[in-house]
């Protein structure tokens, strides 16, 4: 049954959807629990396929005691919600697949374990299936402006500044699409909610988690931490767990979509790899939850206001790029003189530098690290950025622009 249009929220990612789907026998839906996933192929397919939820206990005890003969009663074109419940269907969808390799759009599969399902895929329908991910809603998606251009591609001046206010309760609640379509939804209890289903299903399906007190613990640690060097050697002695445990929570968070590892820029690949990374959660309302923040105010002028501000900012640009079909490259820049960019985005035309800054009033001394930057990385570097949460946009020197998080 179609679902109701006025309620549903568009995606940047549709397009991409349709043109997998027109392309590939299976396409796969991956992201966080809650982000949408069910309801964007159910929106985009309902006249044309059939839909089966494997998180029910009589279905997934179906499929896995008899595959061939489930996938025969749920012929293609089917949705298959939340595959990750029976990954031992996918040999069997393969098979089926093999067919007949040439008709597109035979299965729609969702899952909300990247780690799980990569490994699964990759063994049974590699080359088969096209891999896309959705996350909760950006900006733009809430605006209904899906399309809207990054604010380095084209600024657009249709895009309005959110009063300041507005700003930090759209922050609090987060982005999951849930909460945006039921403003009245009390966005904390929510919150709890996910993050206690979150413990108690996703989390213990992946061996490396023993406690989940202690897992709980590592969050909120983690929380505290965010956008700052992460030193898992502290956090390690901090929790009193072995540090292979804390590497080990923190592959597991990345597996289920909930943090974002950022590496620092490298003209070198490798190096990279090895220096210390920080750690931003995938959405702002899941940060807040953890650091125990209701109150708007609070949560702009505490210790935390620039920790959020940042991370909803990466989470903008990560999303926007991802619903695109397209693997963001976001890294932090930091020299050894301590001079620092909060983001680097590789794009087709050069790096575009990012400062977040708390402040809503700009100052051309905001633009110091940017252009710091510029001159280091010469004709690599492109027009650099400073993201405020006021409603100003400002030239604050050669190539450097304020922005108000609205019009990023």
């Amino acid at each position: 049954m179609k679902l109701n249009s006025s309620r549903y929220i568009r995606r940047s990612l549709e397009g991409v959807i349709h043109r997998a789907a027109a392309e590939f026998p299976a396409v796969v839906l991956t992201g966080p629990r809650q982000s949408g996933k069910t309801t964007t192929l159910r929106y985009l397919f309902a006249d044309r396929c059939g839909y089966v939820s494997l998180d029910l206990p009589d279905v997934r005890a179906a499929a896995l005691e008899d595959p061939r003969g489930f996938l025969e009663t749920h012929r293609p074109p089917v949705v298959l919600d939340e595959v990750q419940n029976a990954p031992e269907l996918l040999p069997y969808i393969k098979e089926r697949i093999d067919r007949d390799r040439s008709a597109a759009c035979q299965y729609l599969l969702t899952g909300s374990q990247n780690l799980l399902l990569a490994e699964q895929i990759t063994e049974s329908l590699a080359g088969r299936a096209a891999i896309l991910r959705l996350f909760p809603l950006t900006q733009r998606e809430v605006a209904r402006r899906p399309g809207r251009p990054l604010g380095w591609e084209q600024l657009d001046d249709a895009a309005a500044a959110t009063a300041f206010l507005g700003l930090w309760k759209n922050l609090l609640r987060g982005g999951y699409p849930e909460l945006t379509a039921s403003s009245r939804r009390d966005a904390y209890l929510w919150h709890a909610g996910y993050l206690q289903t979150y413990l108690e299903r996703d989390v213990r399906m992946l061996r490396q988690v023993g406690s989940l007190t202690e897992y709980q613990n590592f969050l909120r640690i983690l929380a505290a931490r965010s956008a700052q060097l992460l030193n898992l050697s502290d956090v390690s002695r901090d929790l009193g767990v072995a540090l292979n445990t804390v590497k080990a929570w923190l592959s597991v968070l990345e597996a289920t979509y909930q943090v974002i590892v950022l590496r620092p820029y490298f003209a070198n690949v490798g190096k990279r790899l090895v220096k210390t990374p920080k750690v931003y959660f995938t959405d702002t309302g899941t940060l807040c939850h953890l650091a125990g923040l209701k109150d708007p105010e609070h949560a702009a002028s505490g210790p935390m206001g620039g920790a959020i501000l940042e991370t909803a900012v990466l989470a903008e640009i990560h999303r926007t790029l991802t619903h695109r079909g397209v693997e963001p490259r976001i890294f932090f820049w930091r020299t050894t003189a301590g001079a620092e960019v909060d983001f680097v985005v590789e794009t087709a035309s050069g790096l575009i530098p990012i400062e977040v800054k708390l402040s809503a009033t700009p100052r051309p001394t905001m633009g110091h690290a940017i252009r710091r930057f510029q001159r280091d990385l010469g004709s690599a570097a492109g027009p650099g950025f400073v993201v405020h949460p006021g409603d100003v946009t400002l030239s604050l020197g050669p190539g450097v622009t304020a922005l108000p998080f609205g019009r990023l």
